[in-house]
């Protein structure tokens, strides 16, 4: 038989999920310096991603391994991310050739 559990307060997530998108508005408005505004930013979608499924996909009241489910591919996103950081800020190639115009004098 399924367990009981006492009903999540919606309109308080509701309320926390309002409040961080009026925090996100306000950081990049605010005009805050590239990386600490990005990692602002995603901290708080992650937040507001956790909440949606935490409470409105009741992810809160399942088992702890289904918990492990969800968020391994946020783990192994996160690893990748990091993995591929030195790539990213890799200085690009430039090729330097000559073009000569055909019928040139060498």
């Amino acid at each position: 038989m399924a367990e009981q559990h006492q009903e999540p307060n919606y309109i308080g997530v509701l309320v926390w999920l309002a409040v961080l998108t009026l925090t996100e508005i306000a950081v990049v408005l605010m005009g805050v310096p590239q990386l600490p505004k990005v990692i602002l930013l995603v901290g708080m979608a992650l937040s507001k991603a956790a909440l949606v499924a935490l409470y409105f996909m009741h992810l809160k009241f399942e088992p702890s391994t289904l918990m492990v489910i969800v968020f391994t591919p946020l783990l192994i996103c996160t690893f990748l991310v990091f993995m591929l950081f030195p790539d990213l800020s890799a200085t690009p190639h430039q090729t330097t050739t000559k073009t000569e115009h055909p019928g040139a004098k060498h």
